[in-house]
């Protein structure tokens, strides 16, 4: 990679930072979260347009683990990365306030590394609450930098950064990348000033690909020459902007010497969304559906000369990410949290282990939620899913009780989409009854997505017996997280969680058939 990616000047930290190369006994950490970025959407997974080298690269030098999950939207998955715990036991059942914050007294990764001295930074997004208590800087992180306006203001943003506000020329992710090599520079002088060998945990989370949707014109133009419309040029522009900066931050590490001391970790928190139409991995679904293009991300974990690159096809979720980085750290999880917790350690795969890992025949819970205020009882079936292996059992419809039809949320939607024969919606121009589709009522459908990614063959019928006792497993979990998440937020706020119905659900006349068949 060509030092001309870098844009500030290093030749000091050049030398301070090869002399303290390979000194820790702990592995730094830098984690990145992209917002709104599909699986398919990384040259390497096959997209038509894209160019990615270095996410290309970086995959490449991984172990990937391709059958790796988050949730369905925004906060939640960020809240069960975080914590290590399914997001309704920290009260995470929305993206908007208040159900968007994590519970107070829960436990976040930067507070078990700081454990092990590690000191810790964030970046960009954070969607995990707002207020006294709620911010990057009361939940573990020593460094914060964040934007005025998040994912509104591209260019030229109002940076705050440990409190300080300053208007920075440039584009938005640039920016934060710039941000995440001060942080990087300024933690190796630390430990290099006799503060001791104190390793660093980054969390980077950009805004791009999330909309509105803005990138500079260089990175939109040849999307657009290729034909395809602003949406869809400007979308993959903010892709291909971050992997030009992944470039950059990688160039950065290996450039000084912390390549073979730092562990480099890429996912997506969701979905894909304004690129469903150009390219989604043969997957049904996108962003807030059930179906399997809701929730499959990618997860790259590079660690040079200590992992070698691989596949694993374990099933494996953002829920792993915290009791993987303790175990790194060496950190020892509370008695409290572990009991909680639904993730495993990754790291016997991340070592190669071929033996068979423990938890093989784990079950992984999916809900969409985003129910209206005050009805989550009625949505325990409302867009649900379960997995274990290389199945999928799940409800992808709406509530079907009345209470919740006056008010705009993911069954809404599904209405439409059953009832009206919806064609195109959120993300879906055309491709509504396909991406945003409903199961059979009041029935779980049945898929085995390694096989049937596009969901086209419902199982249930074939094998009642798996459909028993997956739902079964599932009716166990919801009774077991139900009273937890509702004691810690998950169904607080106004009906419509501060938004009332939109044109969608004010055209809405109501089903032209029976709602029970």
């Amino acid at each position: 990679m060509n030092k001309s990616y870098l844009l500030i000047p290093l030749m000091l930290f050049a030398l301070t930072a090869s002399l303290w190369a390979g000194r820790a006994d702990k592995p730094n950490i830098i984690l990145i979260l992209t917002d709104d970025q599909g699986y398919g959407d990384v040259q390497a997974h096959g997209h038509p347009y894209l160019q990615t080298p270095h996410l290309n690269r970086l995959r490449e030098e991984s172990v990937r683990f391709d059958n790796f999950y988050v949730s369905a939207s925004c906060s939640p998955t960020r809240a069960a990365l975080m914590t290590g715990m399914h997001e309704f036991r920290s009260g995470v059942t929305h993206t908007l306030p208040p159900r968007q914050g994590v519970y107070l007294e829960a436990t976040l990764v930067p507070e078990l590394l700081k454990k092990a001295d590690y000191r810790t930074g964030f970046i960009g997004k954070w969607h995990m609450g707002d207020g006294a208590g709620h911010e990057p800087a009361d939940r573990g992180f020593d460094w914060v930098s964040t934007n005025q306006m998040g994912p509104r203001k591209h260019f030229d943003p109002t940076m705050i950064r440990n409190g300080k506000r300053e208007v920075v020329e440039g584009y938005r992710e640039d920016i934060y990348f710039d941000d995440a090599m001060t942080f990087i520079e300024e933690s190796v002088r630390s430990a290099d000033s006799g503060q001791g060998e104190q390793p660093f945990f980054l969390y980077l989370n950009t805004y791009s690909p999330h909309t509105p949707l803005a990138a500079p014109e260089k990175f939109i133009k040849p999307f657009r020459d290729a034909g395809l419309n602003d949406t869809h040029a400007t979308y993959l522009a903010m892709i291909e902007n971050i992997d030009y900066n992944l470039g950059r931050l990688m160039a950065f590490l290996s450039e000084n010497d912390l390549d073979e001391d730092t562990i480099v970790i890429f996912m997506n928190d969701n979905g894909v969304t304004e690129g469903l139409d150009v390219y989604n991995a043969d997957m049904r679904g996108c962003k807030c559906t059930i179906w399997e293009g809701g929730s499959r991300a990618m997860s790259f974990w590079r660690w040079p000369d200590q992992w070698s690159p691989q596949t694993r096809t374990e099933l494996t979720a953002h829920l792993d990410v915290l009791p993987t980085l303790c175990e790194l750290a060496g950190v020892a999880i509370p008695e409290g949290l572990a009991a909680e917790l639904e993730g495993y350690s990754l790291l016997p795969l991340l070592q190669g282990d071929t033996g068979g890992w423990a938890h093989g025949d784990r079950y992984l819970f999916h809900h969409v939620a985003r129910w209206p205020s005050g009805l989550a009882a009625e949505h325990k079936y409302a867009m649900a899913g379960v997995r274990q292996g290389g199945y999928l059992l799940i409800r992808s419809d709406d509530c079907g009780t009345e209470a919740c039809e006056p008010y705009q949320s993911q069954c809404t939607t599904l209405r439409m989409v059953r009832y009206n024969e919806l064609q195109t919606t959120t993300y879906a121009k055309g491709s509504a009854q396909y991406h945003w589709g409903v199961t059979p009522k009041n029935r779980w459908a049945l898929y085995n997505v390694k096989d049937d990614p596009g969901c086209i063959q419902n199982l249930a019928g074939l094998e009642p017996g798996r459909v028993r006792e997956m739902a079964a497993v599932y009716d166990a979990w919801w009774d077991e997280v139900f009273p937890v998440m509702m004691a810690r937020g998950g169904d607080e706020g106004d009906p419509d969680v501060g938004r009332r119905a939109s044109e969608q659900s004010k055209a809405w006349k109501g089903p032209t058939t029976d709602k029970k068949q």
